[in-house]
């Protein structure tokens, strides 16, 4: 595609502790968006979210992108990236501010000012700011304003979410992907919240929905209402716990373990008295399907009772008319959403992307909506990722990437 037929590019990346995952769209002047390269690639040096050495995330976003250049014809200088992890957090807070006179017009210096307040003494100070999300406004005592700009008044409060974050753990990725990943960070967001981003409609939103993204390390959940995020939890189990419970019961490498799991286990749990045989080599391995089917039950009990207790906490179980919406790795596992459902006592779907031009077949997987939604969010809120790999400046500033019309 030729650089004029274009305005920009927008690329997200989402940094598992698996895998490495990477989004290219280009973005037409009306706003189009079109798939034109995508990747995955190993990661190491994670644990359950979080960065435990700077080379291996780094190094595998390097790698990936090579090769998703290659595919788009796009040097990628900069994007925006996933962070998860039992650190970040969302914190209902409020805020208020004087305006002055009567007649004073707001302005966006006084929404800024006025999610200052919000988070000021409210959110600690080892913690970083992801998003202010602006739940409703309060002027001069009327309350439901959705949008203040340009009215008039003289005292302005604020009901908001606050994502946060570690500051060490924001610190360290923005620091594995630019210094080594030479790719600047332009934005950190929550997985989930970016791959809500990808697979949910307003609809849903405003309804009352959950999405959970389970992955290979953690589980994450957000829950929507009345169009807002209202809340953000991250469980530090996922996927890879299921397949290490095999490894160490059945007494096998982890990676047959991980084998029998997608080839043989499905979330309906058919018993059955063959046993499961898998070929290594001239070798078979016997293994009874029963014991499989009790061993990745008992864990995926405990990973969506975890789920079900964040919804709780959340003030949400089963109180969500457009029910569960389950991406990430985990959700590759067959029928996971009859399981799903069961434990969670509500409607359970596989969420993918969709509706995206260009070569999006293969980004539409549960395992990329998070990638998918961060290139929509920089699409839409963010900037051109450049036109050359180099090593960049650090960019301040907070975007507002969930605001409504």
């Amino acid at each position: 595609m030729l650089m004029d037929e274009v305005s920009r590019y927008a690329v997200g990346i989402d940094v598992g502790t698996e895998n490495v995952r990477a989004v290219v769209m280009s973005v037409a002047k009306d706003g189009a968006t079109s798939v034109v390269g995508y990747g995955e690639a190993r990661n190491s040096g994670m644990r359950k979210g979080v960065v435990a050495n700077l080379v291996g995330p780094g190094e595998a976003i390097d790698r990936m992108l090579v090769e998703v250049e290659r595919m788009s014809g796009h040097e990628i200088n900069s994007a925006y990236l996933s962070i998860n992890g039992a650190h970040v957090l969302s914190t209902k807070t409020e805020g208020m501010i004087a305006l002055g006179p009567k007649d004073h017009e707001i302005n966006l210096s006084d929404l800024e000012r006025v999610e200052d307040s919000a988070t000021t003494g409210r959110i600690p100070a080892n913690r970083d700011v992801l998003e202010v999300l602006p739940m409703g406004y309060i002027l001069d005592g009327q309350a439901g304003i959705r949008d203040p700009l340009g009215m008039t008044g003289s005292r302005l409060e604020i009901e908001a979410n606050v994502l946060s974050a570690l500051t060490p753990n924001c610190n360290n990725l923005r620091k594995a992907a630019e210094d080594i990943g030479k790719v600047q960070v332009e934005k950190l967001i929550p997985s989930v919240v970016a791959s809500a981003r990808a697979v949910l409609s307003e609809r849903q939103m405003e309804n009352g929905v959950a999405v959970v993204d389970f992955g290979a390390a953690t589980t994450s959940v957000a829950v929507f209402e009345e169009g807002d995020l209202q809340y953000v939890g991250v469980l530090p189990v996922g996927s890879n716990n299921v397949t290490n419970d095999l490894a160490i019961v059945l007494e096998i490498d982890p990676d047959l373990a991980e084998d029998i799991k997608r080839r043989f286990v499905t979330g309906a749990f058919v018993d059955g008295d063959k046993d499961i045989i898998v070929k290594r080599g001239r070798e078979e391995a016997h293994f009874k399907r029963n014991e499989v089917n009790k061993i990745v039950q008992v864990r995926l009990h405990e990973i969506f009772m975890g789920v079900r207790s964040e919804l709780k906490r959340a003030g949400y179980d089963r109180r969500l008319p457009e029910g569960i919406v389950l991406v990430g790795g985990g959700a590759k596992m067959r029928d996971i959403e009859v399981f799903a459902k069961d434990v969670l006592e509500a409607a359970v779907r596989i969420g993918v992307p969709s509706g995206l031009g260009g070569v999006s077949e293969a980004t539409e997987k549960p395992e990329f909506a998070a990638a998918v939604g961060l290139a929509l969010y920089m699409a839409e809120y963010g900037g051109d990722s450049g036109n050359a790999r180099k090593k960049p400046k650090k960019k301040g500033g907070i975007l507002s990437f969930f605001n409504k019309v």
